[in-house]
């Protein structure tokens, strides 16, 4: 008698060899939702559900979590652990591990896990049996499935370690080899930057497909679903120094979309050697990464450290068919952060790489005041040129580098950019004016003898440039480019730098906004 796994598994093999069409294996959600148990599953199959479900009404997330979670304090909520023995893929003794979030605190939004087995989809169940609950926790005896926050993964041969975890909204970060969170990563974006809330897409079902006894990486695929927007994703995830994520995505619109954001990635800069606004604190430096990198079309390399603006502030970056950008934490000198806790000098750069060509769009970047480290203030995405409208399949390909990028200009990099009062020291500055120091280290440049003729290229949007110089920083491999900008109002100033000789440029190209005191 043929069982009804034996059933899906034929069915499986017979869409495979394309006797069948994945839409056959198709089960809609109000089918499925009743149904307990196994349910076949493909990559085929998530893309026709995403696609599916932008065609019907968004159903927002239900928030009724029982009184016990939904009333957790933060001290309840960090007395609950996951236990251990229980983690998936543990028993099988494999070689990645995956374990649970509990729902409460900031997470109220419940998602369905699934582990898929020969293409074979099985819930997992939520269990008190799974946590270690805080003494003075109470909650009743007998709880259901509630389901889960959310779950991070483990790798040999260091299982107490996370390599990577999803927790909330469409949210996701992961470690290099410094074993460091740091930055997050989303799914999508979807009109941030803009005058009015942005709107936070949520992953609402995963599947993690068990690995071999041999596997190199794991595989997750993802269900997201938000009031405009449906998606099906996969993650190929290879840990390593450099975590490295290979991600597709489909993406339906349920209506149009003014800003999308395709790879977006989430930091934190309160305060550093270019902008202390905030820096009422012994610790020098404050941030989880430093600056912007991109990688443009047309080869050019462009550094742009961060600010924490006074205002919200959206820079737009045209391209076409980016190489790649990032948000990274260059400076690895502890004592230029003297934080043994957060160490924020170990905190891993984010990479994105394209993998298919993205056209004509921009790399947007959102600065956000903040005066508290625990808030992330940076946002970075890719912006295609061509709107999301309602209908539309759109599909993105690219890898997220978590650790070191894994390419790098040939040309000098910039290591510091600091910024004071403009003039000479000991002469009346009659003009007010800023002055602008920017260090660049590597290439040709550091190979220069002290007496080469180096020429900054400076330009300003608005204002004049003052005394631009470019010399050697004896004792180091930099070399200094200094200038003063006098400007002319209290409108924001985009300022651009790099470094040549008569054989071309030397450096990277430095970008800054600079916005002059009221």
């Amino acid at each position: 008698m043929m069982t009804r796994r034996d059933l899906l598994a034929r069915l499986l093999t017979l869409a495979a060899w394309g006797v069948l069409s994945p839409a056959a294996l198709y089960t809609p959600l109000a089918e499925a939702k009743g149904k307990a148990g196994r349910k076949p599953f493909s990559k085929a199959w998530l893309i026709e559900e995403a696609k599916r479900l932008s065609r019907k009404p968004f159903d927002p997330p239900k928030e009724k979590l029982p009184a016990w979670i939904a009333n957790l304090d933060w001290d309840d909520y960090q007395s609950i652990r996951f236990k251990t023995k229980h983690s998936i893929w543990a028993k099988q003794d494999l070689p990645f591990q995956a374990r649970l979030f509990h729902l409460g605190l900031f997470f109220k939004h419940p998602v369905e896990i699934y582990e898929v087995v020969h293409g074979v989809a099985e819930p997992i169940e939520y269990s008190t049996d799974l946590f270690e609950f805080g003494s003075k926790l109470e909650r009743p005896r007998k709880v259901g499935d509630i389901g889960f926050a959310g779950f991070r993964v483990n790798a040999e041969p260091d299982f107490e370690r996370d390599m990577f975890a999803f927790l909330g909204a469409s949210y996701f970060r992961a470690v290099g080899g410094t074993k460091q969170y740091g930055l997050s990563a989303r799914g999508l974006a979807v009109d941030t930057g803009l005058p009015r809330p942005e709107e936070f897409p949520e992953f609402r079902r995963f599947w993690l497909e068990r690995p071999s006894p041999k596997a190199e990486f794991v595989t997750i695929h993802a269900l997201l679903d938000s009031p405009s927007v449906t998606g099906a994703y996969t993650f190929e995830v290879n840990p390593g120094d450099t975590t490295v994520m290979e991600i597709e995505a489909h993406l339906f619109p349920r209506e149009s979309i003014e800003r999308i954001g395709i790879a977006p990635l989430t930091s934190m800069y309160q305060h550093g050697e270019n902008d202390r606004r905030v820096s009422d604190d012994f610790r020098p430096e404050i941030h989880d990464s430093d600056g912007l990198a991109l990688w443009a079309g047309t080869d050019e390399w462009i550094w742009r450290p961060l600010v924490n603006s006074p205002v919200v502030r959206v820079n737009s970056f045209v391209d076409n068919n980016p190489k790649g950008f990032g948000l990274l934490q260059r400076d690895r000198n502890f004592d230029h952060y003297l934080d043994d806790g957060a160490n924020y000098h170990l905190r891993p750069s984010a990479w994105v790489e394209p993998l298919d060509g993205w056209g004509r769009g921009a790399v947007q970047l959102v600065e956000i005041p903040t005066a508290d480290e625990t808030f992330d203030n940076i946002v970075v995405f890719w912006s295609p040129e061509e709107l999301f409208q309602p209908g539309q399949e759109r599909v993105f390909k690219y890898r997220l580098h978590w650790g070191e990028p894994p390419v790098s200009s040939r040309a000098a990099k910039v290591v510091a950019t600091r910024i004071g009062a403009g003039g000479i020291p000991g002469q009346k500055n009659r003009i007010p004016s800023r002055k602008f120091v920017i260090d660049f280290e590597g290439g040709r440049l550091s190979d220069l003898p002290e007496t080469a003729k180096v020429e900054p290229i400076i330009t300003t949007s608005r204002g004049q440039i003052k005394e631009p110089a470019a010399r050697p920083l004896r004792g180091t491999n930099a070399w200094r480019c200094n200038f003063d900008l006098i400007s002319d109002g209290s409108e924001p100033v985009d300022l651009r730098c790099y470094l040549r000789d008569e054989l071309g440029a030397l450096t990277e190209t430095w970008l800054y906004q600079w916005t002059p005191a009221a």
